[in-house]
């Protein structure tokens, strides 16, 4: 009995060493952009079969989303300048909102024939000219990637997050509250919840208490990125 209450006392203690003051105070956890444009590979381009491909290239407060589409015979990829305005991911909610601050350009573009050509660049310049509006909300809402709510870009990855055990399980302990851009990387800002860690170590065997670390942090599979067409 006394080396069990031992071993629960060292458990505990490691613990806290492992939270370093995480309980109430928010924390910086850096992703790299490499680590975010794998997730959008994994989680949204993979499960929106018009979608082939979406990454960004993130700089100071703000990224530049390129999307490509391969829709009734054209496949183009398009370009836009966003600022992200919320990102809050728990076991609940996984959502991220852009406010786009550029027009939509296109980068590149394969057409079935000449009349596609020109009804595309006779919509945008429609939208950004004559309507003064942007129609990149209105392509990746019906495509059903985002959704537009006071012309923001809502990103709500619950959708396809929240079929993964092993996020909703991470989720549960780490709360992210927002986030901000820097260059080439994602600064993730959350706390974690230590009463989902304490949970996690009474569901662990006995025998794996001895164990000298157990708690692998900031582990990510390296993922080649998309390069730029």
């Amino acid at each position: 009995m006394q080396t069990i209450i031992s071993n629960i006392s060292r458990r505990i203690r490691q613990v806290y060493q492992k939270a370093e003051g995480f309980i109430e105070d928010e924390r910086e956890f850096p992703l790299s952009q490499v680590f975010l444009n794998a997730t959008f590979q994994r989680f949204v381009t993979d499960n929106v079969k018009a979608l082939k491909d979406l990454h960004a290239d993130l700089h100071d407060d703000w990224l530049r989303l390129y999307a490509t589409l391969d829709y009734n015979g054209m496949v183009i990829t398009l370009s836009v300048d966003l600022k992200l305005v919320q990102m809050e991911l728990n076991k609940d909610r996984q959502l991220i909102v852009f406010e786009q601050i550029s027009d939509t350009q296109v980068i590149d573009a394969k057409y079935p024939n000449v009349f596609y050509k020109i009804g595309v660049r006779c919509a945008l310049f429609f939208y950004q000219r004559i309507l003064n509006k942007d129609p990149l909300g209105m392509i990746l809402e019906k495509l059903g990637v985002i959704k537009v709510v006071d012309d923001l870009l809502h990103l709500d990855l619950n959708r396809w997050l929240g079929k993964s055990r092993s996020v909703i399980d991470t989720l549960s302990k780490v709360h992210v509250n927002h986030a901000v851009l820097r260059e080439a990387e994602l600064v993730v800002i959350g706390n974690v919840n230590l009463a989902a860690l304490f949970r996690k170590l009474s569901q662990e065997k006995e025998e794996s208490w001895d164990d000298a670390d157990e708690f692998s942090e900031n582990q990510v599979t390296p993922i080649k990125q998309k390069q730029d067409s």
